[in-house]
């Protein structure tokens, strides 16, 4: 089946974390305006949609994924003009904007919620799971996905609420058809404003178990599959959103798929579900958490890599469609998860960058992934803000760990990596801010910077534009086939991408050896090397450490 051609399947996403990308008032937070300021910047990348992260009021708990008003602006990010004046100068650019709907859960602190503590009786109650206790305890043996139970006790009404992450973030009752409109609402305020689509969190939890059976496992992973994503009725409720507001707007929908796997994938993405564009599955991106979860890591399996990869391109290739992502603000920073941040920190930061944009699918890349920003390493824990972090940092401690020990796996996972500042220059506070940041600067800003990168030729950024340009210049690149070579190989990750007009061979040696390569049915003449990471690159399959070349067939 061929597929069928639009904006959002040939786009290329840009994610700005705004706390963090640049800060326009030195109050040491991004905003709004630290934006605009640098949307010229952006789209000199070449990107054409930005997902911004919340910029909803919020307390911050967990960093703006707990909304207290789902219509507003908060206000150390800016105002609602400031907001118009940035989706206008998106647009002006060329460029359209995806938000974040959080609609899994809100915050304790918006009117629902207060609300609905206020009585058993009160209106709002139903917008929420609430339960009474069980043997002087919670509900159930649910875990948050942040450390402790999933149950908070109310002692005004002796109940316990559900909240899947923080205690301050509830989780919203979807049976509840008001809580449905309510949503829906939301969404077609935001079209009518202008933007252009949703990456919505976590949205393949919004339906729960109503008899909220105990999970009786300590491996998260299973917890997840088991209890919390896929819900009987997940599917009515996205197909209910799409016909009641999706469908009537030009606009993307990306959907955060803890839970979604291979076996379910094309219930919510498949053409003629009417649901979902496509969504972010996570197989490669807890590849390295063991059956504790992401602080109980397992070394990355390559060969596994590679297979996730295939099999979901296997899987889409029939009328599904795909996202491409290394790297976001919930994960460690891409080329110290994935590559080699020290010897070959711009030979894999290149790689990288050459794998996404070879691949068939949307991609997605991570403010900073494009200066091959590194992981930190804060000396205190006090230095940390991740909620997530902080909470397994306690559990830890409350079991008598190795807290030495335990800050290794702190400055490996920690989701505070993909959130310090953004890296403009060598000055103070990397420029991103004269005052003092919410977050600590990587160290390493004074090496690792735009300004920096900008007058090198050679640099991270500028192969992340020329890749971006290439990728443009050859569709086949979006919606051409794809087979994967030599699939035992235990260092090189090659595929062929072809349709009827052209034919790339793609190869990336991800190791820190020189190696040359056997293709069977190599020929020289018959290739030619169009792009390589890098310079000097041979027409042939010899490979330096993470490089990777990229061949067009004749």
């Amino acid at each position: 089946m061929s597929q069928a051609r639009t904006w959002w399947k040939e786009g290329i996403v840009y994610q700005i974390y705004p706390r963090s990308f640049n800060d326009s008032n030195d109050d040491g937070i991004g905003d709004l305006q630290g934006i605009i300021q640098k949307l010229d910047y952006i789209a000199s990348l070449g990107v054409t949609i930005i997902w911004l992260c919340p910029v909803y009021p919020s307390p911050n708990d967990d960093n703006g994924y707990d909304i207290s008003d789902y219509r507003g602006i908060m206000p150390e990010f800016g105002t609602m003009e400031k907001f118009d004046q940035l989706l206008e100068g998106i647009h002006k650019r060329g460029m359209r904007l995806v938000m974040d709907l959080v609609a899994n859960h809100s915050s304790d602190e918006h009117h629902w919620f207060k609300e609905a503590q206020s009585s058993k009786d009160n209106p709002y109650r139903d917008y929420y799971f609430w339960k009474p206790g069980k043997m002087n305890g919670p509900p159930n043996d649910w875990p948050s996905f942040f450390g402790g139970n999933a149950w908070e006790y109310d002692e005004l009404s002796d109940e316990y609420y559900l909240h899947l992450f923080t205690r301050k973030q509830p989780d919203l009752n979807w049976e509840n058809p008001q809580v449905r409109k309510e949503i829906q609402e939301v969404i077609r305020y935001w079209f009518e404003k202008g933007v252009d689509g949703f990456r919505m969190d976590v949205i393949s939890v919004i339906s729960k178990d109503l008899d909220f059976p105990d999970a009786k496992t300590d491996d998260f992973g299973s917890i997840i599959n088991n209890n919390y994503a896929n819900g009987s009725r997940i599917h009515e409720f996205l197909q209910e959103m799409n016909r009641e507001v999706l469908s009537k707007y030009d606009i993307m929908t990306v959907g955060e798929g803890p839970g979604i796997s291979l076996d379910n994938a094309l219930d919510y993405v498949g053409a003629d579900r009417e649901e979902l564009n496509m969504v972010f599955h996570f197989d490669h991106m807890f590849m390295d958490c063991g059956p504790g979860g992401k602080y109980d890591p397992v070394p990355v399996d390559f060969q596994r890599f590679k297979e996730i990869f295939s099999d979901w391109d296997s899987l889409l290739s029939d009328g599904g469609w795909g996202s491409i992502f290394l790297g976001n603000h919930d994960f460690s920073r891409l080329v110290s998860k994935f590559g080699n941040d020290s010897a070959y920190w711009q030979e894999s930061a290149k790689l990288f960058a050459a794998l996404l944009l070879s691949l068939r699918g949307t991609v997605y890349i991570y403010q900073g992934d494009e200066i091959g920003m590194t992981n930190v390493a804060f000396s205190s824990i006090d230095e940390y803000n991740d909620v997530e972090t902080l909470g397994n940092w306690k559990e830890a401690e409350e079991r008598g760990e190795d807290m030495d020990q335990f800050m290794h796996l702190v400055h490996l996972q920690s989701r505070d990596n993909a959130r310090t500042p953004m890296q403009w220059s060598d000055k103070s506070n990397a420029g991103f801010t004269q005052g003092k940041p919410w977050l600590g600067v990587n160290p390493n800003y004074v090496d690792i910077n735009v300004d920096l990168q900008e007058t090198d030729p050679g640099s991270v950024l500028h192969f992340y534009r020329r890749m971006i340009a290439f990728r443009k210049e050859n569709p086949v690149l979006v919606y051409g086939n794809y087979q994967q070579l030599d699939r035992g190989h235990s260092t090189i990750y090659a595929y062929r991408r072809w349709d009827d007009l052209s034919d790339f061979l793609v190869v990336h040696n991800c190791s820190d050896q020189s190696l040359v390569w056997d293709l069977e049915d190599w020929n020289a003449r018959d290739f030619q090397l169009e792009l390589s990471n890098v310079e000097g690159a041979t027409n042939d399959l010899h490979f330096q450490p993470w490089q990777s070349k990229i061949f067009r067939k004749f």
